[in-house]
């Protein structure tokens, strides 16, 4: 009733593509300046939002692209634009003012989604859905993906000592670099679905 083989190539896709150890400095540096409690919540809020899209699309995901007319790459695109966005807000410095980082619950965008559940993560979970053949198939799909957000919670959740070791200059020159890298993802991404179009046209 359990299919190991189905498990782990899942998982290890997801673990590829929602990159725990990559998004902790990106979790930090987004939720930097808030009260533990909060940031554990933040962290919680994440994982659930992100489960929240892909169990969405993993159940009904290509009936909700092709009734909305849009296309895998064009996901990958506006995703990869939304991502842009954030990741110059923490090359510039702008979510270290009080209305940016105070206000705003960054556990919904942009970790929940796209960071966490973007467009790679949806994508492979719809065809691993499609392709898993009976109900060994489908447990052992679901099983993976529940595995690899409680492997996210973890990561975020104790990811927070990292903020009490490396204290208020460490946060900053950590918001740098994960700009960086998420700017590098972002264009990365941008980069896949213009390639699908051309390839597509």
């Amino acid at each position: 009733m359990f299919d190991f083989a189905v498990f782990g190539s899942l998982f290890l896709t997801l673990f590829v593509i929602m990159d725990p150890p990559g998004i902790t400095p990106i979790f930090l540096a987004l939720t930097s300046g808030r009260p533990v409690k909060v940031q554990r919540r933040m962290a919680w809020q994440a994982v659930c939002v992100a489960f929240g899209v892909i169990a969405v699309f993993g159940l009904c995901g290509q009936q909700i692209l092709d009734y909305l007319h849009v296309s895998v790459p064009a996901l990958m695109i506006a995703g990869g634009l939304l991502l842009l966005l954030i990741a110059l807000d923490l090359l510039t410095g702008k979510t270290d003012e009080p209305k940016q980082t105070k206000d705003v619950n960054v556990a919904l965008v942009p970790l929940g989604m796209p960071l966490l559940a973007g467009p790679g993560a949806i994508v492979s979970v719809i065809l691993a859905v499609q392709k898993a053949d009976g109900a060994a198939g489908q447990i052992s799909v679901w099983a993976a993906i529940i595995a690899m957000h409680v492997v996210l919670w973890i990561t975020m959740r104790y990811s927070l000592v990292i903020i009490r070791v490396i204290k208020d200059g460490g946060v900053v020159l950590v918001t740098r670099l994960a700009g960086m890298m998420l700017s590098a993802i972002a264009v990365q991404q941008i980069i896949n679905g213009v390639l699908q179009v051309v390839r597509g046209s």
